[in-house]
């Protein structure tokens, strides 16, 4: 349940959770965790700017990994349907913490209370939920044995009994972004499990509490089925002492999971070629918008696109492409200065009210966001490129000390491409003019096949022209969203219909919702028995 509206939720339910979340803070987590030599936990929250003073394990990872290759054969040996009735009983405990989660995410990865509650709760469930599915698909279409008869020359016909055996692959690696925890995690981690295999967590310095909630109650319930609890463990750092690097090099891990930037997750991805990399990154998130039935709706729907979470998530839009003629709509023409003033106004009105306002941007998990901002000021500036909407902070009567910005918009020219053609990770969007409608759908598709998109964006009433806008997504290997307006964000990911991401171009390798995201987590071995001859 995405809403956390009381009549759907049992008494008390809220405040039972956020008393659990609260009760966290200032206390150790995991303390039977496996090779722990010490304690780390650096969290700040981006609301209040406090310590959260949660302490949780400092590992040595070679022996970590030493212990969780000794406890895993039970696990591999274990049939898929034990292993997915275990995760299934994980996903219906973490749903039952959702309060909990909500805030645990809201003071670590800075969303607001309603996103950390829906994002990170209902929809981070149902892509777990889906993941889960796809996996129990891929290993049930193998059968467990089969009987192989044939003649081979003039002799009696020879009989095989042949038996199949999945075998998982190995330890997997998890590592999750500071801003959205739970939304590719939970897939992860489930679809390692799932195909029998072992889970390390590795959290972003300052996301771990909601990470190491979830693999709590992961270790509870695989203990209370009857194996190891190491079966998940946790490597949690702080940002002076990473140990990213040094966990995924380590030769005991097989897969990587791995969310977060572009540049790291190019590195994963060069570095590690042994193991078996998923990543999603980031990428330059276009909207073209050529023509529509009603402009204001459709730069509201965009202002929220920037505004939302502080433009924090991967599928927020940042580049808005125009032709130089501006909009088609059905009053006529709106030139492109017109639209900038129509998009500024449509921001402000989301931003006007302080407690309106940090409730939908929520607050900047990393405060280098701000220096970027400030950075792409005074680029445009020194360029003489117009400021359609500066940034400025949120000053909350509720979170006085947040860590808040709304966005900055800048336009420029396709020929900045220096400036526009990679993602500035915040509320950073940019108005591009393009020498023409095709030029700017051909610059748009040319950025998503060389810098990455997850989400891509388009505006056209002509169904033709909107055949044409997906083929040319389609062939940059990027989705595209045609017209969205009503009711729901436009960046919003849907379980069970969206695929997200698609691994064709370098905002990720992986799609997080078909079977080659499981397909490959375990192997097929077999047993061929010859039968006497009848």
């Amino acid at each position: 349940m995405e809403s956390p509206s009381r009549k759907h939720h049992p008494p008390g339910a809220h405040a039972a959770g956020r008393a659990a979340y609260e009760d966290r803070l200032g206390m150790a987590m995991l303390e039977d965790h496996p090779a722990r030599v010490g304690w780390v936990g650096a969290e700040v929250s981006p609301y209040t700017g406090a310590p959260l003073d949660v302490r949780y394990p400092q590992v040595d990872v070679t022996a970590l990994l030493e212990h969780v290759e000794a406890v895993r054969p039970p696990w591999a040996r274990a049939s898929p349907r034990q292993r997915v009735g275990v995760c299934l009983e994980i996903l219906d405990r973490w749903s039952r913490q959702t309060f909990e989660n909500a805030y645990a995410t809201m003071h670590t990865g800075g969303q607001g209370f309603m996103l950390a509650f829906a994002g990170s709760g209902a929809s981070s469930l149902d892509r777990g939920l889906e993941a889960l599915a796809m996996a129990w698909a891929a290993m049930d279409q193998i059968p467990a044995q089969a009987t192989f008869q044939r003649t081979f020359g003039p002799g009696p016909a020879v009989t095989l009994h042949k038996r199949y055996r999945l075998v998982p692959v190995g330890v997997a690696a998890v590592v999750t972004c500071g801003s959205y925890p739970a939304w590719n995690a939970w897939p992860a981690l489930l679809a390692n499990l799932a195909t029998g295999n072992p889970v390390v967590l590795k959290p972003h310095p300052n996301g771990v509490l909601p990470v190491a909630i979830a693999a709590e109650t992961a270790r509870r319930v695989l203990q209370e089925a009857g194996f190891s609890p190491d079966l998940v463990t946790l490597v949690a750092d702080e940002p002076d002492a990473p140990a990213t690097v040094s966990l995924l090099r380590h030769p005991s891990v097989a897969i990587i999971d791995f969310t977060g930037s572009q540049r790291f997750g190019a590195w994963i991805e060069e570095n590690c070629r042994d193991k078996q990399v998923y990543t999603e990154t980031s990428g330059c998130n276009a909207v073209v918008l050529e023509s529509v039935v009603d402009l204001d709706a459709t730069l509201d729907a965009i202002a929220q696109s920037l505004s939302m979470f502080s433009a924090q998530m991967c599928t927020a839009a940042q580049n808005i492409w125009l032709a130089p003629e501006g909009v088609a709509t059905p009053e006529g023409a709106v030139s492109v200065e017109a639209v900038c003033a129509r998009l500024d106004a449509a921001i402000g009105r989301l931003v006007v009210d302080p407690e309106r306002a940090i409730g939908l941007c929520g607050t900047l998990q990393n405060p280098g966001v701000l220096t970027t901002i400030d950075e792409v000021r005074q680029v445009a500036r020194r360029e003489q490129l117009s400021i359609v909407t500066d940034s400025h902070a949120i000053v909350s009567e509720a979170w006085p000390k947040a860590r808040t910005a709304t966005p900055l918009v800048v336009r420029c020219s396709h020929t900045d491409r220096a400036l526009y053609g990679h993602e500035h990770f915040g509320p950073i969007g940019f108005v591009v003019v393009a020498k023409s409608r095709q030029h700017a759908l051909d610059c748009a598709t040319r950025d998503a096949r060389e810098r990455g998109s997850i989400a891509a964006y388009a505006y056209a009433t002509d169904p033709a022209r909107q055949d044409t806008i997906i083929d040319a997504f389609s062939a940059a290997g990027a989705s595209v969203g045609i017209n969205l307006l009503r009711q729901r964000p436009i960046n919003f990911t849907a379980a069970f219909s969206d695929f997200h991401v698609t691994g064709l171009n370098p905002a990720g390798t992986a799609c997080l919702t078909d079977l080659a995201f499981v397909a490959r987590r375990f192997r097929v071995v077999q047993a061929k028995l010859e039968l006497p001859s009848a």
